[in-house]
């Protein structure tokens, strides 16, 4: 994978476009690491995007085809690769942003679902394709799926594997919005010109607020909330908000 760093804004494209930028293990090891070093005193956002045709067709199909391994190596190999992608992103300091560029297949689609915000490209096309190879959807696609689409919704997409369109996908609450092709680089910019202009460690915590609130009871999601926002009100960003409101000014995040 190509990484470019540009304006407090840091790119994740992958670069295979011979094989529709398809995640090998190796893929998921360096993406979370990637992930994981993005530091919020540095940048303000990470944008996921393809090369070429396709943003990703999801699991190498070949290097499938030549594994060897037991449930239990099986395991663990997910665990610390696809499965720490999922833990890194949730978990970030940082806004992703996917920029899905094409189509978006398998865990393509699973890291369409992890990431904060997706805009897609007209002309790309969705497949939660897991069972067309005998897997379930993984890459977060088990858990995110029903939360983004609705449980019926992410049944029909995992159990038979369809193919739907990026309109389709932002009516169902998979990507924010489907726009032409030759608009996709202008829309995600605006959306990161607006990012940029937020405090990145409160919206940082506003994402560990919410992502740690999903399975919890109210009360104890009332209480986390509480917690994390005690937080906030300990930062600069909070002091120079209130400060700007009170001044009439716009804020100066850092």
């Amino acid at each position: 994978m190509e990484i470019t760093e540009n304006d407090g804004v840091r790119t994740v494209t992958f670069d295979r476009p011979e094989v529709m930028n398809a995640f090998t293990t190796e893929t998921a090891e360096e993406l979370a690491e990637v992930i994981a070093d993005t530091d919020p005193e540095e940048y303000d956002a990470l944008v996921l995007t393809g090369e070429g045709g396709a943003f990703s067709a999801g699991g190498d199909i070949q290097s499938m085809a030549e594994r060897e391994e037991t449930t239990e190596e099986a395991y663990e190999r997910v665990t610390e690769t696809f499965g720490r992608v999922v833990e890194e992103a949730l978990s970030a300091k940082v806004p992703i942003v996917a920029k899905v560029n094409g189509d978006a297949v398998g865990a393509g689609l699973a890291m369409t679902a992890v990431s904060d915000f997706a805009y897609a490209a007209e002309s790309a096309t969705f497949s939660c394709a897991f069972v067309r190879v005998g897997l379930i959807p993984d890459t977060g696609g088990s858990f995110l799926l029903p939360r983004l689409v609705g449980l019926r919704t992410a049944k029909r997409l995992a159990f038979t594997g369809e193919f739907f369109d990026a309109a389709e996908a932002a009516q169902l609450g998979l990507i924010n919005e489907a726009v032409p092709d030759d608009e996709l680089d202008e829309a995600v910019a605006g959306l990161l010109d607006t990012l940029c202009e937020r405090p990145t460690k409160t919206i940082g915590l506003a994402k560990r607020a919410i992502h740690e609130n999903l399975g919890r009871g109210w009360q104890d999601a009332i209480d986390y909330e509480n917690h994390v926002q005690s937080l906030a009100y300990d930062t600069p960003e909070h002091e120079e908000g209130v400060a700007a409101f009170l001044e009439g000014r716009d804020p100066e995040f850092e």
